[in-house]
């Protein structure tokens, strides 16, 4: 079977263009997209950092650099939770909280963007078609 004939080749060359994308665009803020994708799911009461792991899919390793790399650019503040002491909260500095807007703006207009140029139908069926595709890949098991 030819790469081309499989469905994970289009949501992979897909996705990865718009990641490079959202890269280009990142960049003339000085962040990235992956960084982008964390300001927007950092909430205004905190969020636990297992939330965020979770969320991203990425081992507490690659997180714990991530969110270092993010302290020391200033977008975010850890804290104890005051309800269950094992767990940390990340916060949002003023700083970050300029640069999720910016994430949240550059989401926006790429997504109006795309919504200018598929229709109403094309947009519900691909997005009835990527949820099967989730829950038949969480479905599925090898034999």
């Amino acid at each position: 079977m030819k790469p081309e004939e499989t469905v994970d080749y289009f949501l992979k060359i897909t996705w990865q263009s718009i990641a490079n994308k959202y890269n280009q665009i990142a960049s003339q803020f000085e962040i990235t997209q992956s960084l982008g994708y964390m300001l927007i799911n950092i909430h205004e009461n905190g969020t636990a950092v297992s939330q965020i792991a979770n969320l991203l899919g990425v081992k507490t390793t690659s997180l714990s650099r991530m969110l270092n790399n993010m302290e020391d650019m200033g977008l975010i503040y850890r804290q104890g939770d005051e309800n269950d002491k094992r767990s940390v909260l990340i916060f949002l500095t003023d700083y970050g909280k300029e640069k999720r807007q910016i994430a949240k703006d550059v989401v926006r207009k790429f997504n109006e963007y795309l919504n200018k140029h598929i229709s109403e139908n094309e947009r519900i069926q691909l997005t009835e078609t990527l949820l099967k595709i989730n829950q038949l890949t969480q479905d599925y098991k090898s034999k």
